[in-house]
Order: C-alpha cells, then sequence, then structure tokens
C-alpha cells in the first residue's frame, strides 16, 4: 500500500530553517519521482521542488531557488525539504506527491501525481 506521511511543519521567524520530512512507504525511495508542493490559504496549490529518479534530479520554483534543498535517503526511505532563510510567504500546507511516471516530464503538474500526503503546515512569522 503506498503512503506518503509529511511531518517536519512548525512555526518558525523570518529567516529561520525548517526540515521537512515525507516518510515514503510501498515504494522505496528512487524507484518514483516525488515532489514537495504547497498551498497556502485562499491560493491554489503550487509546485516547489522535485527529486527525480533514483534521485539524479532535483529542481526547483524559482522562488524557492537558492533557499530549498530536496534530497532522499535510501536507508530511511524518506524524501526530506531542507528550508532556509524563509520568508512570511512560504507560509503554507506543505504536501508530498508521488509522481506516477518515471519520466520528469510534466513534473510541476499536479494531476501527474498519484498518491498525496496529507500536509504539513509551515508558517513563518514577520
Amino acid at each position: 500500500q503506498v503512503q506518503l506521511l509529511e511531518s517536519g511543519g512548525g512555526l518558525v521567524q523570518t529567516g529561520g530553517s525548517l526540515k521537512l520530512s515525507c516518510a515514503l512507504s510501498g515504494f522505496p525511495f528512487g524507484e518514483y519521482p516525488v515532489s514537495w508542493f504547497r498551498q497556502a490559504p485562499g491560493k491554489e496549490r503550487e509546485f516547489v521542488s522535485f527529486i527525480g529518479f533514483r534521485g539524479t534530479t532535483t529542481y526547483y520554483a524559482d522562488s524557492v531557488k537558492g533557499r530549498f534543498t530536496i534530497s532522499g535517503d535510501s536507508d530511511t526511505n524518506t524524501v526530506y525539504l531542507q528550508m532556509n532563510s524563509l520568508k512570511p510567504e512560504d507560509t503554507a500546507n506543505y504536501f508530498c506527491a508521488r509522481k506516477e511516471s518515471v519520466l520528469a516530464t510534466g513534473s510541476t503538474r499536479e494531476y501527474n501525481y498519484d498518491y498525496w500526503g496529507q500536509g504539513t503546515q509551515v508558517t513563518v512569522s514577520s
């Protein structure tokens, strides 16, 4: 049974850091791409970061590039999102999701993901 479970969210001040975890079950890290998305109140869910098949490719939304780092660990079967230099506009519910295809094409589109976690809230105070 495929499941993704996020954790690590919380309240942090502007400029602070958080590390989110996405525990994978039902498939090993690297077998499918995994991405992080986020949704702020009153806004549509948006793509944040992607780690590809076998963890060999990563990319980021322009809004987080240089501040966030995605990684994966086969031993813990977990995908991480290290978030540094946080800003109030990073406040959102953060979701991880498994891409239904190993191809990187369309990785910023929600409809290309078949399994989602329940989300973890990140709040950045100004």
